[in-house]
């Protein structure tokens, strides 16, 4: 929309002014999927680099921006091979370093010089691969340790389909063990009663309803580390 501006959130200044004509924003993105989908010898990290920092350029939608150019990053990284699903979650990276993206974004655009924004991209990559890398590590072993829990505590009512709704999300409830299980909503809730006072999950009621929280799981994607190690 005309009149868009990209402001400081401290100081309310404008920092960044997008295209404001709709033929030229059109003729930006139809130049943009043709260098996304250019069949040359540019290596696909460099190239999500280098779109992502375009599209956000080019603000094409009012509102959206981020979440569509982090989106797009996952599509072209997907598309080029170097991932099976969309599962490299860049987002938590460029919100532990929001001043550093949006100072580069804006000094590339005054300098034109990418050297530092796609170091900065293809760090952001490696660190978050090796964290994403690290929690499948320590989601299987925390699985397996709740499989061989629920073998002995719970022999009666173990089953794979338990483990893996007890994993499908931080929490369930007795309409997700219903499903999951194919039981009556009376097992459901004994089923739950029975994980509750072995300690496999944490029993909380906000509403009417009851969630059953396994904090051990809950515990180790809200602990995530980007560290480089």
């Amino acid at each position: 929309m005309p009149g868009t501006v990209l402001r400081n959130q401290t100081t309310g200044s404008v920092v960044y002014e997008p295209p404001q004509d709709a033929v030229l924003i059109e003729k930006l993105m139809t130049q943009l999927v043709d260098f996304i989908h250019a069949d040359d010898e540019l290596d696909p990290l460099l190239r999500m680099a280098i779109a992502h920092h375009q599209f956000e350029s080019i603000h094409p939608f009012y509102d959206g921006n981020g979440r569509t150019g982090r989106i797009l990053n996952l599509l072209m990284l997907q598309r080029d091979g170097l991932m099976d699903l969309p599962v490299l979650y860049l987002s938590r990276y460029i919100t532990a370093t929001k001043d550093q993206y949006y100072r580069l974004l804006q000094s590339t655009r005054e300098t034109h010089d990418w050297t530092n924004w796609c170091v900065y991209i293809v760090k952001g990559v490696a660190l978050t691969a090796r964290s994403e890398i690290r929690l499948i590590r320590n989601l299987r072993e925390l699985m397996q340790a709740t499989k061989q829990r629920l073998r002995k505590e719970l022999p009666r009512i173990y089953s794979q389909e338990l483990l893996n709704n007890l994993f499908r999300y931080p929490y369930t409830k007795i309409e997700f063990i219903e499903k999951d299980l194919g039981v009556s909503r009376i097992t459901a809730a004994k089923h739950l009663d029975m994980l509750s006072k072995n300690g496999f999950v944490e029993k909380k009621k906000i509403g009417r309803t009851n969630f059953y929280i396994n904090r051990p799981l809950f515990n180790l994607l809200t602990q995530i580390s980007l560290n480089d190690e």
